[in-house]
């Protein structure tokens, strides 16, 4: 990693070479006494600014797999001030053989959401304060992943928040987050795939709120959370989303996170409660040669059985998807990952249509196999296929030729680069 100074010889020529050399020139003791105090008050601000390093983000670290951790290990131990700045790009060329809908996206839009364009899915740019008692962290976004799954109304913000330390081990942060829940991220560069898992779509993408955290020990920890709502940084009614988390590093390859998070974000004047509880384990184990990421997610939903409507039955969501890659020879990469998702009672895909305009439950699989080069440690390309396979023959969700089917078959062509 390297750290780049601001120019103190320049600064140092003007505040104090400068200012000796008039003091020469002159005999008036108060212009002495003046230009004195002049280079004392400059000495101090540049001793400030060169306690503080100015960092050129994430160009030689792996960030796979990291984008949903609740702390990362630099902010565990973190004392002098950083400054970290930073940028991502990332475009895409896609192939879907679903039909998109009115926005030319596919159903389940995240990363790469059109077909047969190239499209730039993602560029943003990063700004990070991180010291001893205080962090924050803005993060502005452009491009069709915000364009299709993002808020509307925070449409250029993935993320703003600040942080205080409360206790040695205490912070609590506050602001706009993105999700910290699930396995894979919003950004290509943290997960080992350039698309996301069904379960990964349905998941929270941006919250709004407060999180306080406790650093218990250098390998645990946990965390209290309170947002507007499950997904989203605006509110929608009275009612606040709560949660918990937790981190468990067992040793430097292998570690295991939980999250919880119970809503209810029916409107105030509904009579009937829609509380939700999602619960969301995964661990992850990375060696040089080897990165593995395994999931599992159970949720229930009151009064959301499709088929007992009228008795007020709770529903029932499932999810799992396990993923590898793993490294051939230098620089390329071969990976894959299963998934499947269950929600027969659509607590959390809400209303979807079948072949027959009929309301179903949904249940699919897919299997994604693609190869990774990279030729720096902040840059990538990938190419990938991927199938979808709704399970049920009801289940007719897709699109090709105006003719429904139970399959989806995608091919993704995608290159990303970061400082």
């Amino acid at each position: 990693m390297k750290f780049y100074n601001l120019p103190i010889f320049f600064l140092f020529f003007i505040t104090f070479l400068l200012p000796v050399n008039v003091i020469a020139q002159t005999k008036s003791d108060s212009l002495h006494h003046i230009l004195k105090e002049h280079n004392k008050l400059f000495k101090n601000i540049l001793d400030s600014i060169k306690k503080i390093r100015l960092d050129v983000a994430h160009i030689e670290k792996d960030l796979t797999l990291t984008g949903t951790r609740i702390i990362s290990h630099e902010e565990r131990t973190q004392e002098s001030p950083k400054l970290t700045i930073g940028g991502y790009i990332t475009t895409y060329y896609a192939l879907y053989s679903d039909t998109a809908d009115a926005n030319n996206f596919q159903k389940f839009p995240t990363t790469a959401p059109q077909s047969n364009v190239f499209g730039l899915n993602l560029a943003q740019i990063s700004t990070k304060y991180s010291s001893r008692s205080l962090r924050a962290i803005s993060v502005l976004q452009y491009g069709d992943m915000p364009r299709s799954i993002w808020s509307p109304t925070y449409n250029y913000i993935q993320e703003a928040n600040v942080g205080i330390r409360l206790l040695k081990r205490v912070w609590i942060d506050a602001g706009l987050f993105r999700t910290h829940i699930g396995l894979e991220s919003i950004q290509p560069r943290e997960n080992i795939t350039s698309s996301i898992a069904v379960a990964t779509f349905y998941e929270p993408y941006y919250l709004a709120g407060a999180k306080l955290s406790f650093l218990l020990n250098d390998k645990l920890t946990l965390q209290l959370n309170s947002f507007n709502r499950y997904n989203g940084f605006t509110e929608n009614n009275k009612k606040k989303a709560a949660g918990f988390s937790f981190v468990y590093d067992v040793n430097s390859n292998f570690s295991l996170t939980f999250n919880t998070l119970w809503n209810d974000d029916s409107p105030d004047n509904s009579k009937i409660a829609k509380g939700r509880l999602y619960n969301n384990l995964y661990a992850v184990y990375k060696s040089k040669r080897l990165i593995l990421g395994v999931e599992v997610n159970y949720a229930i939903q009151q009064n959301s059985h499709l088929t007992f409507n009228k008795t007020y039955t709770t529903a029932q969501m499932f999810s799992s998807l396990a993923e590898a890659k793993f490294m051939l020879f230098n620089k390329c990469f071969v990976y894959g990952r299963g998934e499947y998702f269950s929600d027969p009672d659509e607590a959390l895909t809400g209303m979807l249509l079948n072949q027959n305009k009929q309301l179903i439950g949904l249940n699919i699989a897919g299997a994604t196999l693609g190869f990774e080069y990279k030729s720096f440690g902040n840059t990538y390309l990938r190419v990938e296929g991927r199938v979808l396979n709704t399970i049920g023959k009801n289940e007719a969700i897709f699109l090709y030729n105006n003719l429904s089917s139970n399959k989806r078959y995608e091919m993704i062509t995608s290159m990303g680069v970061w400082f």
